[in-house]
């Protein structure tokens, strides 16, 4: 971002240069400089193009609530298949995954920006430390640079894999002492009216995909044959119907199952 700064000050300068002194030897010079800073300009908008639509938020909604929620979203897919596991608190078939947490130094940077906790999930000891906050729309670019760095904030998906998967006995301890995954894409959802949060949104899910073992992939092809009441394994195709099956069968696929395609 700081070079794209000095790239666009320089552009500027150039063009006001070649305006102001057209046809002269100095103006032909900032007329030469302005070609040669289009490219890096253009290069440096589309790769900061994020950090831009942040900074264009923090002043359109300066003193407006923001409502954030970061999360990570497993991929498990077998034979073309996609693992989706009930919800614990919505009732729908969701990805493994879950909210982000903060550790303590990061608690104590979200005091800084004045984060306050999201009242529209209940707060107990299962979503304490939960990366759900509001703040105003001024310190998103800051809630972010702080989110990117990995800093202060939980930067691994074993946790709720173990919690969903492992912990509640769907898959065997002695298999997964571990997982092993591919880090897929990072989804930031442009800002948005939240009508269930009642307040502007802006949700992030970091997408991370299942490497299994050898051992492991077994376990998940005897999981896919055997019937099982907490999970279900679907097609990209029903994922994208929201659960909508031929015959007029429907599953309750969660929307945000659709980042896993």
């Amino acid at each position: 971002m700081g070079r794209l700064v000095i790239y666009a000050a320089l552009f500027i300068a150039s063009l006001v240069v070649a305006f102001l002194f057209n046809g002269d030897t100095v103006g032909n010079l900032a007329s030469g400089a302005v070609i040669s800073l289009v490219i890096p300009v253009l290069d440096g908008v589309i790769a900061n193009r994020l950090n831009m639509r942040h900074l264009w938020y923090s002043v359109r909604y300066a003193n407006r609530d923001v409502r954030i929620s970061a999360a990570y979203l497993f991929r498990i897919k077998i034979d073309g298949k996609y693992l989706l596991i009930k919800g614990r608190r919505f009732s729908q078939l969701q990805p493994v995954g879950g909210v982000y947490k903060a550790s303590p130094s990061g608690k104590s940077f979200l005091g800084t920006i004045d984060a306050q906790d999201d009242s529209l999930i209940p707060i107990d000891g299962a979503s304490g430390d939960d990366l759900r906050v509001r703040i105003k729309g001024s310190k998103i670019p800051k809630f972010y640079s702080w989110f990117n760095s990995r800093e202060g904030r939980e930067d691994s998906p074993w946790r709720e894999f173990h919690e969903e998967l492992v912990g509640a006995g769907i898959l065997p301890p002695d298999k997964f002492p571990f997982t092993f995954q591919d880090y897929v894409k990072r989804d930031v959802d442009k800002i948005r009216y939240s009508d269930h949060a009642q307040s502007l949104e802006i949700l992030i899910a970091d997408v991370y995909e299942l490497l299994p073992t050898a051992e492991q992939e077994a376990c998940l092809r005897q999981l896919l044959e055997t019937p099982h009441a907490d999970i279900v394994w679907v097609s990209a195709d029903t994922i994208l119907r929201r659960g909508v099956l031929p015959g007029g069968t429907t599953l309750p696929v969660a929307a945000h199952a659709q980042r896993l395609l």
